[in-house]
């Protein structure tokens, strides 16, 4: 079963993450725009070729899962780590408000319905983990989510928290590697996100009425965030909180923590059938000649 790899920006899966030992921003000593999109582009090349491997290989799938305050650059980063890979091998879903059929059902149905089969890539654009982070901040929607009396109670959360690990340790122990990313924006840089979004035409569609009154619960989704985190990092389902007030630099560790978690997974190429390629020559010699 797949284990987390070792970055700086791996959460601690024993439950003791706390978001205070996270930056937003890169480290004063890391690399410069310039060679953070060398490597950035070194890494699409080699997420490539492992893609490859995964499709062929068949036996792995691959979950990313990307959650962020408005303005952190979910949409650009999943656009520019992952520009280079084959579409038939990926698929990405971008999760909003439930559905009438989808309230209908547990929090975690809309999604199971959409993970990838073996051999693909699946990219949550949000996720199940809305119902413990937009929900928490706004405990009100759980009056519309047709709850028993039962899942009403105190416990919500730590139950809700429980069927997640639940559900990503049976993911994980069937072959799917789950890759969680916080993409761990300021207020600060949000701020100028916005306002830049306000001030370019082009980027005015961006902008939301209601991005502002989260804005105003900051600190109750930093709240949310943490003890989501704490609560769900694991072995084999890890969040990465990654520094998101350069997006540069955040694309260039997303990439780079995809390459290396592909890499430890020994991916090869199927071997062909025996008999098969002891016909090899005699099919070229058949070709050459047509």
């Amino acid at each position: 079963m797949f284990e987390a790899i070792k970055t700086p920006y791996l959460a601690e899966t024993n439950g003791s993450f706390s978001a205070a030992q996270f930056s937003t921003n890169p480290p004063k000593d890391g690399p410069d725009k310039k060679q953070r999109e060398s490597e950035l582009q070194t890494s699409i090349e080699e997420l490539k070729e492992l893609q490859r491997r995964l499709y062929a290989s068949n036996s792995y799938s691959v979950l990313l899962i990307f959650q962020a305050m408005d303005a952190a650059g979910k949409d650009s980063t999943i656009r520019a780590v992952m520009t280079g890979i084959n579409p038939a091998g990926c698929q990405v879903y971008s999760f909003k408000k439930p559905s009438e059929e989808e309230i209908d059902h547990d929090f975690l149905w809309r999604t199971a319905k959409c993970l990838p089969e073996r051999g693909r890539i699946g990219i949550f654009n949000r996720s199940y983990y809305e119902e413990v982070l937009v929900v928490k901040v706004h405990p009100e929607i759980l009056g519309s989510q047709r709850l028993p009396f039962d899942a009403k109670g105190s416990n919500i959360w730590l139950q809700r928290y429980e069927s997640i690990c639940d559900h990503e340790l049976h993911l994980a122990r069937n072959g799917t590697v789950i890759l969680k990313f916080w993409l761990n924006v300021s207020k600060e840089e949000q701020k100028q996100r916005f306002l830049k979004r306000l001030r370019e035409p082009e980027k005015n569609w961006k902008f939301a009425a209601a991005d502002m009154h989260e804005r105003k619960l900051w600190d109750r989704y930093m709240l949310a965030y943490e003890e989501a985190v704490r609560a769900t990092s694991k072995p084999w389902a890890p969040w990465y909180v990654i520094p998101a007030d350069s997006k540069s630099y955040m694309r260039m560790q997303v990439a780079d923590t995809i390459v290396h978690s592909l890499k430890s997974l020994g991916l090869e190429y199927p071997e062909v059938d025996q008999k098969l390629a002891a016909k090899f020559s005699d099919i070229e010699r058949v070709l050459e000649s047509e």
